[in-house]
């Protein structure tokens, strides 16, 4: 049997590159639909080649993590994508999907785009780098048209399986094809009546990057829901919280209204961005509304 990774499904159809070579379509043994196992978009995968040339999925190697949306396994770090303007972003989206990539122990990088088209753009990069400064995310400032930014956003994909994740409309396609133009990947504009723009990736699908790098672009989406995340265990997916942590008055503390509590009390000192804390807060009650209903 040959190893590859699923870099493409399609209509029941998957797209395996075997290592160092080829790509072979593929379609899975019925036992996984038996199982309810579906292989997924960077599955490492065990194939066997039919006589026709086509393959089949023999076995699923083990996952280290899985991602529903985008529905990607084997992730190693994420590139939060947003921009400055047309759309403006949407900080507590952004902690969304900072808590969910903290959730699968990735690496995270915030990238906000479309720096070109903001005149006072010193100060807002200013105050977002303010507003992330203890929480240790690195802060990358592009623009495709300009070509800002973009050496420093290669820099951290080789031998990483990246993931391009935010809404539709910030540019992610346009960067991946700033970062390799053979991926000629489609891109969109912006609708003028609900400022988003319209979906341009339509599948999930791992791109080739240099000599040992991947990384993925998915469909924008503008919601990510919270309900995989346990309230005990949200505190744990804020970076900053982490000095805090077990210096509460009482063990049992979730940070929100309990006397003595570390996490409030550096709130209070300034150590903690509100905008960070107030998106915590928020999410701790969506999760105890989940586990509710």
């Amino acid at each position: 049997m040959d190893k590859g990774i699923i870099i493409k499904g399609i209509g029941g159809f998957y797209y395996v590159q075997r290592i160092n070579s080829d790509i072979v379509e593929c379609k899975a043994r019925g036992i996984f639909r038996k199982d309810k196992i579906t292989p997924m978009v960077g599955d490492e995968v065990l194939i066997t080649i039919i006589d026709d040339g086509q393959g089949i999925i023999e076995d699923i190697l083990p996952r280290k993590n899985q991602l529903i949306r985008p529905p990607v396994t084997n992730i190693d770090q994420a590139i939060i994508v947003f921009s400055l303007l047309n759309p403006n972003p949407n900080f507590q989206l952004i902690d969304r999907f900072l808590v969910q990539g903290e959730k699968q122990n990735l690496s995270l990088i915030i990238c906000i785009n479309k720096i070109d088209i903001v005149s006072n753009i010193k100060s807002k990069e200013e105050e977002i780098q303010d507003m992330y400064k203890n929480t240790g995310y690195p802060i990358i400032f592009t623009s495709v048209k300009e070509n800002i930014g973009i050496e420093d956003l290669t820099k951290n994909l080789e031998n990483h399986i990246t993931v391009f994740a935010g809404p539709s409309g910030v540019g992610k396609s346009s960067l991946l094809n700033k970062i390799n133009t053979d991926y000629n990947l489609e891109t969109g504009i912006i609708s003028s009546k609900i400022s988003r723009g319209r979906h341009t990736t339509r599948h999930v699908e791992l791109l080739s990057y240099g000599i040992n790098g991947h990384v993925v672009d998915t469909p924008g989406f503008s919601s990510l829901s919270m309900d995989n995340i346990k309230e005990e265990e949200l505190m744990y997916f804020f970076p900053e919280f982490n000095k805090y942590i077990g210096k509460c008055k009482f063990n049992s503390c979730i940070h929100i209204h309990e006397p003595n509590c570390a996490i409030i009390d550096a709130l209070h000192e300034g150590k903690i961005k509100e905008s960070r804390y107030k998106n915590y807060n928020y999410f701790m009650t969506e999760i105890k509304n989940n586990r509710e209903y």
